[in-house]
């Protein structure tokens, strides 16, 4: 058995695009379900816990506990505590080792302490619930800051928002899977410890297929053809080398295009979690509507924020190759619709009473907010594709203070104004103070954002010129990329 290596030369022109279905979409599509099962999972108690609070006449063959109603928000934000713990360290270990492995140990973690929940909330009491939910917030720390670095190497310029928003669109479609079959669950004599259950074995399911068939880079894909591999690192060599390099800390903290992205991230987070922990709520304490009809409900706001995901996503890489308007164009003006319409809606819910506009107006909320998977929430990778997640994990890092915030808010609000859940006012606080979270991050986005790539992209990037021309070298437009094949 002797090892044979290959050289693919990698020129600054942009290889053609191959026909057809590559391994680049298998790599979409395997993130893309990465999002889906675990934001499944981190959504379950969010609908479950209407059931594991409430007081049953009739015997069940689970238990609820109504003395933990006090401790709802508490529950539904404690995941967050954990989350904003280790995403800065994970984006740099996804950088330097790789993130294949560490995007199957934060899914694996996860399902793990999904099944747990029903086990430890029943041995300890809702500490065992937010032991639990803190643990899956520590492993999920390492979702994005992974799932952006892959798309960092399998991402082509002309295909970022396109299938990078698909990818993140898994999160939206997680909720949507999530909410119907948790409130269909927990209304069968199976009850909400079963839904717990069958996302865990969703997730260790997909942990399998991911060690199978995902892979850290094309470079380090064994089947890639040589076409698709030239086609995608030509692209991704035209924004600079992606060689691994030290991290200019000092200059992304000073970049204000970097901190644009983080005020959207934590505006676009105050929001975003909100809607999603507090709808369900919502849906019983105003609308009346009971567990089965009220997650199916609440869930419809975010299958119309996956489906305009696909909408949206494409026209942003369109109008960028028809080079209609600028990269960083394209950027804000998506961030401004992902923003803008849902602050908008959110305000409009003072003024309405009843059911069906309500929930139209929820739905416009949820569903334009998907542009901003188009918006600052690509960015990383226009401003630094070397550093681009580590960047995520900045960012995703600093705002999940308003993850862990705006559940507990709803506390806040209750006590301070005498609103209870049940009271229409209450609500309206919410939701405007949302809607101007919104507002005011998407005009410092707006006035900060940049498209342009950063110069400390390459800061401390040291490059070999053994055995490579020297006329290349200085142009930057050779790359060495082995591929190891056993004969």
């Amino acid at each position: 058995m002797k090892e044979q290596v290959t050289s693919i030369k990698i020129d600054s022109k942009l290889a053609p695009k191959p026909a057809g279905f590559g391994y680049r979409h298998l790599q979409y599509a395997l993130m893309f379900a990465a999002c889906t099962v675990a934001y499944g999972m981190r959504g379950v108690l969010n609908v479950a816990i209407i059931a594991i609070i409430k007081k049953y006449s009739d015997d069940k063959d689970y238990k609820t506990y109504p003395e933990w109603e006090s401790k709802k928000n508490l529950m539904l934000s404690s995941f967050f505590w954990g989350y904003i713990c280790l995403q800065v360290g994970a984006g740099q270990l996804a950088k330097n080792y790789g993130p294949k492995l560490f995007l199957c140990v934060a899914i694996f973690v996860t399902s793990l302490f999904t099944i747990l929940i029903p086990i430890l909330g029943e041995a300890i009491g809702y500490g065992g619930v937010i032991l639990c939910r803190i643990v899956q917030g520590l492993s999920q720390g390492f979702l994005v800051p992974s799932i952006h670095n892959l798309l960092s190497h399998w991402a082509p310029t002309s295909e970022r928002a396109t299938y990078g928003s698909a990818v993140y669109a898994g999160q939206a479609l997680g909720n949507v899977f999530a909410m119907p079959i948790t409130g269909f669950i927990c209304a069968t004599r199976f009850g909400w410890p079963a839904s717990f259950y069958l996302y865990g074995s969703l997730g260790m399911t997909w942990c399998i297929i991911w060690i199978l068939f995902g892979s850290d880079s094309p470079a380090r894909h064994k089947s890639i053809s040589d076409e698709e591999l030239k086609f995608i690192e030509s692209s991704i060599l035209q924004e600079g080398d992606v060689t691994k390099i030290a991290t200019p800390w000092k200059s992304i903290f000073t970049s204000l295009p970097m901190i644009a992205v983080i005020v959207a991230h934590v505006g676009q987070n105050w929001g975003f979690w909100t809607l999603l922990t507090e709808i369900p709520s919502f849906m019983e304490k105003i609308l009346g509507e009971d567990i089965a009809s009220n997650s199916l409900l609440s869930a419809l706001p975010y299958f119309i924020m996956w489906l305009l995901t696909l909408l949206l996503s494409p026209i942003a890489d369109k109008i960028i190759d028809k080079e209609i308007v600028s990269l960083v164009a394209s950027r804000k003006i998506f961030n401004t619709i992902g923003f803008g319409v849902p602050a908008i809606a959110l305000i409009s819910l003072c003024f309405v009473t009843d059911k069906t506009t309500t929930m139209i107006l929820l739905v416009v909320a949820v569903g334009f907010n998907s542009a901003q998977y188009s918006g600052f929430n690509i960015n990383h990778i226009d401003l630094s594709p070397n550093h681009s997640g580590t960047l995520m994990a900045i960012t995703n890092s600093s705002a999940t203070v308003a993850s862990i915030l705006a559940p507990l808010a709803v506390d806040f609000f209750v006590h301070i104004s005498h609103y209870e859940e049940t009271d229409k006012s209450l609500w309206n606080i919410v939701f405007c103070v949302a809607a101007g979270v919104y507002l005011a991050a998407n005009i410092f986005y707006i006035i900060f954002a940049s498209g342009e790539l950063q110069p400390w992209n390459n800061i401390g990037e040291k490059v070999k010129e053994d055995k490579l021309n020297q006329d290349k070298v200085k142009l930057g437009i050779l790359r060495k990329i082995s591929v190891i094949s056993v004969a």
